[in-house]
């Protein structure tokens, strides 16, 4: 390549003294255009070198592109564009989706046996659930699969790097805070508190009953006015950064072979198969067959085939779903049932409190919904109202 190049570099020097030996003489004696001088002619020629100059530097580059191993190539990029073909499809990019193209990767029996494509329609997750998410972490459900999940969530998470680890990157950190869910209950609710804790306790999930002594002298700065009971999740529970697991996900799939593109789902194609029942019904049963991306600030649109598609829209998961049909039909009908997710507007507030509870405030839930934590330690908290708790 060095050979190449320095020849190249001899062409461009030898045209330049070639030319700068020509002399071209003009003798114009009437009409609008006057006889040009010698300074004019050289400057007319200087700037004749500057732009040879410019042309074999794009001509060394292109050159020096197109040789083997560089990216070069003569067709138009298509980077933009999602693969014609995948076999698993998922709608979203947000924690879940990541995860979920995790898992079928892990679980795949052949190094790129399974070709996943995961389509999230806003790279900079403005407005993903995810990253706007408090990131609390608990085993305080009264589910036991919502129990058991958690925990298993909570191991996964303490040896993440084991996990989600990528080669000669850097390690991953979550900024995990272990300081555990603490709830509240008063007379009315203390009962389902204590039947809620029995159940978490049965999963294998450490959580204390705590009365209103207890409770004050574990957190001096809390009113126990009107408290009569509380659990206090002891380990596996607090709350960390969503946006770094988010991204620890996609960088491990991505390193297993996922495929990922930006552009948002319009719709789309099924195939339709018909047959009859015993009783002679017509039963029509429809598939996914193709996936329509259309690409970020365009009007190109890319058919995607496919086998399988995963909704992970998150809130807009409803929406997606409608798109493939589903609680379209009639009211009375199978079809005509909807999926019961939709986008709901929520809000946290920051507040600041200097001489508010230190390290050693857990995430606060209260029965009336309303719950804080502490957001570092600079005597800064967010909180808010919870529709539900528990």
């Amino acid at each position: 390549m060095i050979t190449i190049l320095s020849r190249w570099h001899r062409c461009s020097c030898w045209c330049r003294r070639y030319l700068s030996s020509v002399r071209l003489s003009c003798s114009v004696t009437s009409g609008p255009y006057r006889l040009l001088s010698y300074g004019a002619r050289n400057y007319k020629q200087n700037d004749f070198f500057r732009d040879l100059d410019r042309e074999f530097v794009k001509f060394h580059k292109k050159v020096k592109e197109s040789l083997p191993g560089s990216s070069w190539s003569p067709f138009k990029s298509t980077d933009h564009l999602p693969p014609e073909r995948a076999d698993i499809v998922i709608i979203g990019g947000g924690v879940i989706g990541w995860s979920i193209a995790y898992w079928l990767k892990q679980k795949e029996q052949i190094r790129d046996g399974v070709k996943v494509l995961l389509i999230e329609r806003d790279p900079t997750y403005s407005q993903a659930s995810t990253v706007l998410s408090v990131g609390g972490i608990r085993q305080q459900f009264s589910m036991r699969e919502n129990i058991r999940m958690s925990l298993f969530s909570a191991f996964f998470l303490r040896s993440i790097n084991e996990h989600l680890g990528v080669v000669n990157e850097d390690p991953i950190d979550i900024q995990f805070n272990p300081s555990g869910y603490l709830f509240l209950a008063d007379e009315d609710r203390a009962a389902l508190l204590e039947e809620n804790v029995s159940i978490q306790r049965s999963c294998g999930a450490e959580v204390a009953l705590l009365g209103p002594q207890q409770l004050k002298k574990k957190f001096p700065w809390i009113n126990t006015e009107g408290v009569a009971l509380a659990s206090y999740g002891l380990e596996n529970e607090g709350w960390f950064d969503p946006y770094s697991l988010l991204n620890a996900f996609r960088r491990k799939a991505l390193s297993m072979g996922v495929y990922q593109t930006h552009g948002n789902v319009t719709g789309f194609d099924f195939f339709t198969h018909e047959m009859l029942t015993r009783s002679g019904d017509p039963v029509t049963f429809r598939r996914i067959k193709i996936v329509n991306v259309q690409a970020p600030n365009s009007l190109e649109c890319q058919p995607v085939e496919c086998s399988i598609v995963v909704n992970a829209a998150g809130p807009w998961s409803g929406q997606v779903a409608e798109m493939a049909t589903i609680g379209t039909g009639p009211p009375d009908s199978l079809t005509g049932i909807k999926v019961p997710v939709e986008p709901k507007k929520r809000y946290i507030y920051v507040f600041r409190s200097y001489d508010g509870p230190g390290l050693n405030c857990p995430m606060l839930v209260d029965n009336t919904g309303v719950y804080f934590r502490r957001e570092g330690v600079g005597g800064s908290y967010i909180g808010s109202l919870s529709s539900s708790v528990g």
